[in-house]
């Protein structure tokens, strides 16, 4: 495993991880737990080559009333994702569908093997995204592509989703893993307090107009000058050697 690299594993295989509430509330508190560590900069999340996530798991929810969903609130888990400080990698090989889809557009950076499959298809079955599906595919995709996916439920090839910027790199399926380690690491060696105002910052950019977000973004630029990280990152630039970073 590389340094300050931490590696979740969906593991449903026989359900091609179908996202039931176990599973999202395992990862939740895995995330917590990964998030508080200072021995963690970057947290990787897969499934496996034939599917990072297959969906939501249809049988837990066929027979809930409108009342039951409410009640069992179980986006609030998604919520809570959502509020990871440290950048997050998807690793999808195979299907990435419905719940799938919407836990990978939470991440921050997508790998992609080749065999890798994006879409919505709740039409299907009679209902809509309803994790950030409708809400995060058409910031990345746009509004065409995103409806003609919603409404219709049809599947995007790892080479359509790179070209419409909903992914970073497609790689054969012998090396996705090893490619979004790859990038992982890249990140876990630079300062983590930089990287996790960076994150902030363009998150920002979703949810604020542009002078609230150039605010945001100078707000955090100047703080980061209270950091060691950056005294020695400077320091060692004017020294011609390569900075040790320390998180403080």
């Amino acid at each position: 495993m590389a340094p300050y690299v931490a590696h979740i594993q969906l593991n449903r295989p026989k359900e091609l991880n179908a996202l039931n509430l176990q599973l999202m509330t395992e990862l939740k508190e895995a995330l917590k737990t990964l998030d508080a560590d200072d021995s963690v900069r970057v947290i990787v999340i897969s499934g496996n080559d034939k599917a990072f996530a297959a969906g939501a798991d249809i049988k837990q929810m066929a027979g809930k009333t409108a009342m039951d969903m409410y009640n069992i609130d179980q986006f609030s888990t998604w919520d809570t994702i959502k509020k990871t400080k440290k950048p997050l990698i998807a690793a999808v090989s195979g299907f990435a569908l419905g719940g799938g889809c919407e836990l990978v557009m939470l991440c921050d950076m997508i790998v992609a093997s080749e065999t890798a499959r994006f879409g919505q298809p709740e039409i299907k079955i009679g209902v809509m995204p309803g994790a950030g599906g409708t809400q995060r595919l058409t910031r990345a995709v746009g509004k065409a592509l995103a409806m003609e996916m919603v409404l219709t439920g049809k599947f995007i090839t790892a080479t359509e989703a790179l070209n419409a910027g909903l992914i970073n790199r497609i790689v054969p399926v012998e090396l996705y893993l090893q490619e979004a380690f790859q990038l992982a690491t890249e990140i876990a060696g630079l300062s983590p307090l930089a990287v996790r105002m960076a994150k902030e910052s363009v998150l920002k950019a979703f949810d604020s107009s542009l002078e609230e977000g150039l605010h945001f973004e100078r707000k955090n630029f100047y703080l980061l000058f209270a950091s060691e990280d950056q005294k020695e990152g400077m320091q060692a630039f004017v020294e011609k050697r390569t900075p040790v970073f320390k998180g403080k």
